[in-house]
């Protein structure tokens, strides 16, 4: 999508307009941005490690649908 030079704050403005749910492995997201008043659902995944993620690909994705508008949630695994 030629996001790949788009800061934080830049890169979620963009997908609010795409997309429903937000789907990162930044700890620090929330603590960086104000997420007050996001319509995006934002997903953050504890790892880049793409073995663990499909691992636990049942769970992630149990998350992300039941995602409300605005929700910021941290999975653990």
């Amino acid at each position: 999508m030629g996001w790949s030079t788009l800061e934080n704050g830049d890169l979620l403005r963009q997908a609010e307009g795409q997309f429903d749910v937000f789907v990162t492995t930044d700890q620090n997201l929330r603590y960086q941005q104000n997420l007050t008043g996001r319509r995006l659902a934002i997903l953050v995944l504890p790892t880049t490690n793409w073995m663990q993620i499909r691992q636990h690909f049942t769970e992630v994705t149990s998350a992300v649908e039941a995602m409300q508008s605005g929700e910021y949630r941290e999975l653990q695994f």
